[in-house]
């Protein structure tokens, strides 16, 4: 038992008027019944920093479905672990149990339950508290001799695997605070706010990590990298966006693992790269991820293109995000996407365009964001044979690739209108109706969040905002989903009943 920092109200500037409200009424409903209940994770880092966070995330003693008799607005997500999801709105509340990482002599858990309860009442192979030993053949990549059975993302026994012995497979054992404290990946991730007595908790010395401009791992960097790959881009992540410098140990431990990267989701990867890119920070993230290598073991096209006009790219979308407070709903996935693939030279067609990569060419738009619209009169053009004449793009050949990431065919099409707009754009000699009625295509909004952030002529993304606001503009949701878009429809004419004529002998 560690006993922890606790500071006090008096002595730290986090107030109640800070933290959302609905977040407020979560933690003290979870107080009144008896339920320990802390503001946990990065919500408390941000706080202490002066930050506004992005999430409100909730630590409590209660077990989920405990939760979830106290709030009819709750819902149980999750197979490996369950959180409990309370919703106002369209705004969402986590909610999860305390809980502990488990040693590796622990077995299957469920819904939090140690498997040595389970075994109390049954009993099969193995004593209680025991892994199960299996003695039947090993299969291919397994050891020779008795292997143990551990539970994969699905739930069910599965054995552990050359390249898998240290991953977490068993991470869903409910625990005390201070369990969970050391189960989380940086110090400064595991500060708590204790809403009875407004205090601050502190089991790692996050705090003066905080102080300190930090980022730090909670134990061995080597042991806890391994587990978990992919905290190694949330440490390169977490450090560009808070301005923060690394600790030396776990930099060294993310160049020596880098390839573990490999291991994890390629689903993953591409959603902690769009986290990335609309955190207000990408290119300071991206230029860590180059300088320790992991670009270069998720993306060789990333690795290859780390040069001056991705940087640029990536600059003018930091620029944009710096506007708001929290990301916009403007940053859809395919404006993210497309600010990668144009400053790679790579066009939706899924190849490389050779006049970017040519040495010595220069944008006809000179430096700047705009040098990316010069990448945009290529992205959706494929390059043609020599001596051949243009080819009509093939919407069915494949798309383009950025390693084994899987890009989704539909942000792709969405890209591809998103360009398709950006000549007529840029041209005003077109009639005020044409103007106007460029305003109502669904994928307005988009395109002229992509001119404003590459297109280099801020005069004519202004005059097209002052045009869309006169006109009402297009206010359909940014994922194209039309069938729920609040836009005026023609009303249909009520089809006239056909008379029945009486058959001859009917009165």
């Amino acid at each position: 038992m560690i006993e922890p920092r606790i500071v006090p109200r008096e002595e730290h500037p986090i107030s109640r008027r800070d933290i959302d409200p609905d977040a407020l009424k979560v933690l003290y409903r979870l107080r009144q019944f008896d339920h320990i209940a802390y503001l946990v994770g990065g919500s408390v880092r941000d706080l202490l920093l002066g930050r506004r966070p992005k999430d409100f995330d909730i630590g409590t003693s209660a077990h989920p479905y405990q939760v979830k008799k106290l709030f009819r607005n709750c819902w149980i997500i999750g197979r490996r672990f369950r959180l409990a999801h309370v919703k106002f709105g369209q705004k969402v509340i986590e909610v999860a149990t305390f809980r502990r990482q488990v040693a590796p002599g622990e077995e299957v858990v469920q819904d939090g339950v140690p498997a040595h309860v389970l075994h109390e009442a049954t009993e099969p192979a193995g004593t209680a508290g025991e892994a199960v030993l299996v003695d039947a053949a090993p299969e291919p990549g397994i050891a020779d001799g008795p292997h143990v059975l551990a539970a994969n993302e699905a739930g069910i026994l599965a054995p552990i695997t050359a390249t898998s012995e240290h991953l977490i497979h068993r991470d869903n054992t409910f625990g005390t605070p201070e369990e969970d404290a050391f189960r989380r990946d940086f110090t400064i991730n595991a500060l708590f706010y204790d809403i009875a007595t407004f205090s601050i908790i502190d089991y790692v010395g996050g705090l003066d990590d905080l102080k300190a401009g930090v980022v730090r791992s909670i134990g061995d960097p080597d042991v806890r990298l391994r587990e978990d790959p992919v905290r190694m881009i949330r440490a390169i992540a977490l450090a560009a966006r808070l301005g923060f410098s690394i600790e030396p140990a776990l930099l060294a431990a993310i160049r020596t693992h880098r390839g573990e990267i490999a291991k994890s989701s390629s689903a993953r990867l591409l959603d902690e790269f769009y986290k990335i890119l609309r955190a207000g920070a990408a290119e300071a993230t991206f230029r860590g991820l180059a300088d320790v290598g992991l670009l270069d073991s998720i993306s060789s096209e990333l690795h290859r293109g780390a040069a001056d006009p991705l940087w640029r790219s990536l600059a003018a979308l930091d620029s944009y995000r710096g506007r708001f407070d929290a990301a916009p709903d403007a940053l859809t996935n395919p404006i993210l996407l497309g600010s990668l693939l144009a400053p790679l030279g790579i066009t939706l067609h899924g190849r490389r365009s050779e006049d970017h990569m040519r040495p010595g060419h220069r944008s006809r738009h000179g430096h700047g964001a705009a040098h990316v619209a010069d990448a945009v009169a290529r992205i959706d053009r494929p390059e043609p044979d020599a001596g051949a004449p243009p080819a009509v793009p093939d919407r069915r050949a494949p798309g383009p690739r950025l390693g084994d990431l899987p890009i989704a065919r539909r942000d792709v099409d969405r890209l591809r209108q998103v360009i398709g707009l950006q000549r007529r754009l840029r041209d005003l000699s077109a009639s005020p109706r044409a103007q106007r009625a460029l305003t109502h295509r669904h994928v307005f909004r988009e395109a002229l969040t992509w001119f404003d952030i590459h297109g280099g002529a801020p005069d004519v993304a202004e005059h097209w905002k002052t045009l869309a606001a006169a006109a009402g503009g297009d206010h359909r949701p940014a994922d194209g989903d039309e069938e729920t878009a609040p836009f005026l429809r023609r009303r249909r004419r009520r089809r006239r009943r056909r008379r029945i004529m009486p058959t001859s002998g009917q009165n």
